[in-house]
């Protein structure tokens, strides 16, 4: 036998090229609105998806926030501390999940939001999409996405592999967080090439982009005009931002000033956005070196 005659040929099943196994029926999520946020590394996907969930709370919608990051960070500013993730709680009960109750994986954060940290294998070791697999079977077996409105997964980083584009499997929309800069516009490409292969064959599709922290957006709408895709919010580089995270929490527990009720607006309007929902994107990702020399020049 030829040692590549046991490699599975699943070309073009989950995105062109691909080695993954497809989700499992059972796995899927329903009767919510699921999406996921992504970005290039600290660009503000935490801070988004966390305004974003009280932004549907204070709407009156039932939000879970599920992190999807080692680091595990996502929803400290819903509950004021940092979570446990499940897969160490899974490791702390030898991978016996039946011995786990909700209340030992899920906290209840500000304004009802149920937050959930994934977490994910040491550096270097194991596969993020095994994590969010296991993450989204143990809420399914105890029944904690039954009465949920609005699923939002907050996933780590740049696309790099299948692991980090496993919640795609999940999602109905996939939110980018960039900035009116190279770099971030020019992750944001991959992932839209990421979300693009995925819905292929899964549910998702692009909702648009929040260009975040950034003063202008000038280059995030050329990108956008040039490929066909949306930006749907703008937030500003505002220093209450900054002191949210410092105390904590979100916006929508911070004092009340000028400053802070802004930025509650357009999250909120980004919210209901979201939530009446938005076309279904399908841009054409540019090549690295159409994409160098697009940005940065008049």
């Amino acid at each position: 036998m030829s040692p590549r005659d046991d490699i599975p040929n699943l070309r073009g099943q989950d995105g062109e090229g691909s080695v993954q196994v497809h989700q499992d029926a059972d796995m899927k999520i329903e009767g919510a609105k699921v999406f996921s946020v992504y970005g290039k590394g600290g660009i503000g996907k935490s801070t988004t998806s966390s305004n974003l969930s009280a932004a549907f709370a204070a709407m009156g919608k039932r939000v879970l926030q599920i992190g999807c990051d080692p680091k595990h960070d996502s929803t400290f500013t819903l509950t004021g501390q940092l979570q446990p993730t499940v897969i160490d709680i899974l490791k702390s009960v030898d991978f016996h999940a039946e011995e786990l109750r909700p209340e030992d994986f899920v906290t209840v954060g500000w304004g009802g939001v149920k937050c959930v940290e994934a977490g994910g294998p040491p550096a270097g070791t194991g596969c993020g999409g095994y994590v969010v697999g296991q993450t989204v079977k143990l809420l399914k077996q105890h029944h904690m996405l039954d009465d949920a409105d609005v699923v939002i997964f907050d996933v780590l980083g740049d696309v790099v592999c299948g692991g980090f584009a496993a919640p795609l499997q999940h999602a109905d929309r996939a939110l980018i967080v960039t900035a009116n800069d190279f770099d971030s516009i020019y992750a944001m490409n991959r992932i839209i090439a990421a979300v693009q292969a995925k819905s292929a064959n899964y549910k998702v599709r692009l909702a648009g982009c929040v260009a975040n922290r950034s003063k202008d957006t000038d280059e995030v709408d050329r990108y956008c005009d040039v490929v066909g895709f949306n930006r749907i919010a703008h937030m500003p580089d505002i220093d209450a931002i900054r002191r949210s995270r410092l105390k904590k929490k979100t916006l929508f527990e911070m004092e009340l000033d000028e400053e802070v009720q802004m930025v509650r607006d357009i999250y909120t309007g980004l919210a209901q956005h979201l939530w009446n929902g938005t076309d279904p994107l399908a841009p054409a990702p540019m090549e690295d070196r159409d994409i160098f020399e697009l940005l940065g020049f008049d």
